[in-house]
């Protein structure tokens, strides 16, 4: 389980663990916490909350924005969430090229 900033700080030690990077989105109401780059060009904003935890109504509405315009939008909600969550969006390197898997 965990609280938040657990939970957000295994993100960001397991995205640099996978190559990509894990950038603090700061300043805009309802953006979620963190831009995650992967290999192969894979973006993902991915908002961060603790078990018990909810989403605020203004995320919820920027979270429709963002995919509404074709932006992939995740929460995690627990230390699994953030495992599952690399597992999913893992990429490998093929000959000299990375390849989402």
């Amino acid at each position: 389980m965990g609280n938040e900033a657990q939970i957000e700080r295994r993100l960001v030690a397991k995205v640099a663990a996978a190559g990509g990077m894990c950038l603090k989105w700061t300043g805009a109401v309802g953006v979620p916490d963190r831009i995650v780059v992967l290999p192969a060009g894979k973006v993902v904003f991915v908002e961060v909350k603790a078990a018990k935890g909810r989403l605020s109504p203004m995320q919820t509405l920027m979270h429709n924005k963002l995919r509404a315009l074709g932006a992939r939008v995740e929460v995690v909600w627990s230390d699994n969430d953030v495992d599952e969550f690399l597992n999913d969006n893992r990429a490998k390197v093929v000959g000299d090229r990375c390849v989402t898997t």
